[in-house]
Formats: C-alpha cells, sequence, structure tokens
C-alpha cells in the first residue's frame, strides 16, 4: 500500500480517537498536495445532531472556509466507509476521490452495500481506494461496541 495512503489514514485515525462517546470515524480532506484543509470526527452523541458523521463535519468546515460548495479538488479520507447520507454529500459537494479504512457490510455506500460514489447517474463517478489501514479501522470500531455490550 502506498504510504502517503497509510499517513493520511494515520490522520483519520487520530481524529477518530477524538470521538469520545461517538462511534469513532474520522475524516480528513486533503489539498492536491496533500495538506488537510478540513478534519473532523463523529459528534453525533456530543451535538444530538444524526447528521454529524465525520465526514459531513469535514466537508461543512472546508466549504465554510473556502466560500465554495464545490470541492472538485480535494480527496476524502475515513477511517469508516461512507454511508448513504455520506455518498450523497461527497457526490454533491464534487470530491473526486475518497480513501477509506474499514468496510460497512450493513450501510457502506461505497462498494459494501451500495455503490454510490461510483454510480454515473448521480454525476461523475468518485475514485473509491478502500482498504487502507482496514485492521486498524476496523479494531477501533471493535473495540468501541465491544466496550458497549
Amino acid at each position: 500500500m502506498d504510504r502517503s495512503l497509510d499517513q493520511a489514514m494515520e490522520l483519520a485515525l487520530g481524529q477518530a480517537m477524538l470521538s469520545g462517546l461517538d462511534v469513532p470515524v474520522g475524516a480528513v480532506l486533503l489539498d492536491p498536495s496533500g495538506q488537510v484543509v478540513a478534519s473532523a470526527h463523529n459528534e453525533r452523541e456530543l451535538t444530538g445532531d444524526p447528521t454529524a458523521h465525520a465526514e459531513l463535519l469535514a466537508i461543512q468546515r472546508v466549504g465554510k472556509a473556502k466560500g465554495d460548495w464545490r470541492l472538485e479538488d480535494l480527496t476524502l479520507v475515513v477511517t469508516l466507509e461512507p454511508c448513504v447520507m455520506c455518498a450523497g454529500a461527497i457526490v454533491a459537494a464534487r470530491i473526486p476521490k475518497v480513501i477509506f479504512g474499514a468496510f460497512d457490510e450493513k450501510v457502506g455506500a461505497a462498494g459494501s452495500r451500495y455503490d454510490l460514489l461510483r454510480d454515473s447517474r448521480l454525476g461523475n463517478p468518485v475514485e473509491v481506494i478502500a482498504g487502507v489501514k482496514e485492521a486498524e479501522c476496523s479494531k477501533l470500531l471493535k473495540d468501541f461496541f465491544e466496550a458497549k455490550r
């Protein structure tokens, strides 16, 4: 696996570890040079907002900072395969590339359950790189849910 992909996922994992009571999912948006322009982690429990997924928060933050909803030059790196809601936002923001770690067999929308990101009926297909640091991302989620039981 490409070292730069591993490094980018390490940044997303760092965000996931900040999730507190929330499901530990982290996301970073990178510019073409690989610099982080936005980062976030799940905040649903913190805010009481069901839409406060890491991906959406990162997208909102960079959109506000840029003053533009078109994020056509950015790459999203996220520890868990995006859900349908997040996939819709990714497509709407025109993010061309998504890198994720753990697969989400229940609600994943980047190839597991659905494949919205690569569905050309929704616009330009998004390049998807799956399974980057999958073991680490999966373990973080598994440990979180085991501790809740």
